[in-house]
C-alpha cells in the first residue's frame, strides 16, 4: 500500500485531495458479514507534532478484544479544523499495516461524510485502506438535527444540505447523543444499525472506547508500542 505523508501539504492542497477522495467514497448498504470489528482512536496535542494511534479488534457480535495495533508518528501537517484526517490518517495507516489480521469494520472516532466536503476521518481512512468505515463522534461538525427522544436507541436524522448524512443516536437514557455517519461502503442505516449492536454500559460505543483506553495508555508508557495479539 502507498506510503501516506501529508507534512508537507498546504491546506489548498489538501482540499483537492478531499474532493479527488469524495468522488472514491461508496455509500451502500452493508454487504459483508461482520465477524471482527475494529475501533480506532487518536491522541494528540493540537501543538504537538507527536501522534498517537491505535486499532483495536474485537469479535462481533460479542465485542471480546483478540488483539490490537499501535503505532507513535511524527506528524507535520498542521492542526486545522476540518482536516484532521491529514494529521491522523497517516498514523492510522501505519497500525493498519500493522495488523496481521483486517477487520471485517472499523468504527472510526471521527466523522465520516457528515462533513462539510464530505471527507472526515472515517472516509478518508476507508477509501485509501479501502475497507467499511464508519465514523462516531461525540460532537457535530455539520448539519441540522432534532434531539432524539431520551431513552436508549432513540435516534434522529441528521441533515446536511438537505441530505441524511447521518444520525443522532442515544446510546444510554438521557444522555448526550453521538453522531453517526457512513464512511466508506456503508449507508446511514446500515451504520446505525452497527453502533447500535457495540454499545455497552457506556455512552460511547464499545469499539472506539476500547481504542480510546488503549491509546491513553500508550500515551502514558503503560504499553509499548506494535501489534499484540490477545485471542
Amino acid at each position: 500500500m502507498e506510503y501516506v505523508n501529508y507534512d508537507n501539504l498546504k491546506v489548498t492542497a489538501a482540499t483537492e485531495i478531499q474532493n479527488n477522495l469524495r468522488e472514491k467514497i461508496l455509500i451502500q448498504p452493508r454487504t459483508c458479514p461482520v465477524n471482527v470489528i475494529a475501533g480506532t482512536d487518536i491522541s494528540f496535542n493540537k501543538f504537538s507534532t507527536t501522534v498517537y494511534a491505535g486499532i483495536i479488534l474485537l469479535r462481533f457480535p460479542e465485542l471480546t478484544p483478540i488483539g490490537y495495533s499501535l503505532v507513535k508518528k511524527e506528524v507535520h501537517f498542521p492542526y486545522v479544523p476540518g482536516y484532521l484526517a491529514f494529521r491522523e490518517v497517516p498514523a492510522l495507516m501505519d497500525a493498519w499495516e500493522q495488523l496481521p489480521l483486517k477487520p471485517d469494520l472499523l468504527v472510526v472516532d471521527g466523522h465520516g461524510i457528515a462533513h462539510p466536503r464530505r471527507m472526515g476521518v472515517a472516509s478518508h481512512f476507508g477509501v485509501l485502506a479501502n475497507a467499511p468505515t464508519i465514523g462516531c463522534a461525540k460532537k457535530v461538525l455539520c448539519g441540522q438535527y432534532e434531539e432524539p427522544a431520551p431513552a436508549q436507541g432513540s435516534h434522529s436524522p441528521l441533515i446536511f444540505k438537505n441530505e441524511a448524512v447521518g444520525a443522532v443516536l442515544r446510546t444510554k437514557n438521557a444522555v448526550k447523543s453521538v453522531f453517526v455517519s457512513p464512511g466508506h461502503q456503508m449507508d446511514v442505516e446500515s451504520a446505525l444499525d452497527i453502533v447500535t449492536q457495540c454499545i455497552g454500559r457506556y455512552r460511547i460505543p464499545e469499539p472506539t472506547r476500547l481504542a480510546h483506553h488503549l491509546v491513553n495508555q500508550f500515551r502514558l508508557g503503560e504499553i509499548n508500542e506494535g501489534y499484540k495479539d490477545l485471542s
